[in-house]
């Protein structure tokens, strides 16, 4: 939900600025919080390995990001982003079942009813299927970014949260001024787009919640459910700006409800 949030308030505001401008602005916020809640609860600083985890992590999911916008860019999202979607999700699970063992039958099943929901509310109301072999090639690039950015954070040891989740938002800062000065745009002010600081708090939030998910259940379970953020995107949508919602959104929104009964059973 916290995700779901952070993906609607992240739409709105890039009415105002581009997406790597919102990109910016949205994960400094982030850092800001994630640092002083790590100094509040006295984490501890993480090592090196737990460093080197967060950094890989943190590149995989800010050029899985950038790959996801240059492809909506083109005007293909009824093709991109189900597909970024349901590699993203799916990546985990193929590495739980290798590396931990296949889940019982009831989460396999809840795990099918996710993806082929995430991958119905993903799509727009009024988006065409079919897409040209770039806009697919980046699809897969996000969803692949976004897949093995679960993989990667999973693998820092139980016990850190907050630390970890600040070096990853410093790699999306990097990467986002990066691409800034390649476009030749203007580095925004943290006050110009206070839509896009709610965005990183809840992305940020989102990110907390899923760091500690990790730690008290299988990555394939805290991924899956994780992923079935575009159903509170939608839904905010409908209710706060009051667009249409199809009808295969809806229906993905009740297999995302089924998979959650089913993998929490």
């Amino acid at each position: 939900m916290s995700w779901g949030a952070g993906d609607f308030t992240g739409g709105v505001a890039t009415r105002v600025q581009n997406q790597f401008q919102v990109l910016y602005v949205s994960a400094v916020p982030g850092i800001i919080v994630l640092a002083i809640l790590a100094l509040i609860l006295g984490e501890a600083v993480p090592a090196r390995i737990d460093v080197f985890w967060a950094l890989c992590a943190g590149v995989c999911g800010a050029f899985g990001i950038a790959a996801l916008y240059k492809g909506l860019s083109m005007g293909n999202a009824a093709t991109v982003a189900p597909v970024a979607a349901v590699i993203g999700a799916g990546l985990p699970v193929i590495f739980s079942c290798i590396h931990i063992g296949v889940p019982g039958l009831l989460h396999m099943i809840g795990f099918i009813s996710a993806i082929f929901g995430i991958w119905l509310v993903s799509r727009p109301v009024d988006g065409k299927a079919g897409a040209d072999s770039f806009s697919l090639l980046m699809a897969v690039i996000a969803g692949t970014g976004f897949g093995f950015f679960f993989i990667l954070i999973a693998q820092v040891r139980d016990g850190y949260v907050f630390g970890p989740l600040v070096i990853t938002k410093g790699v999306a800062v990097i990467i986002a001024l990066i691409l800034i000065f390649i476009q030749r745009g203007k580095v925004p002010s943290l006050d110009s787009n206070p839509v896009a600081v709610y965005a990183g708090l809840f992305d940020a939030g989102g990110n907390v919640f899923f760091m500690i998910a990790k730690q008290f259940t299988r990555l394939d379970v805290a991924a899956v459910l994780a992923s079935m953020y575009p159903c509170a995107t939608i839904i905010l949508a409908c209710l706060i700006n009051k667009e249409k919602v199809s009808v295969l959104q809806w229906q993905g929104v009740v297999l995302c409800l089924t998979a959650i009964a089913l993998i929490g059973i």
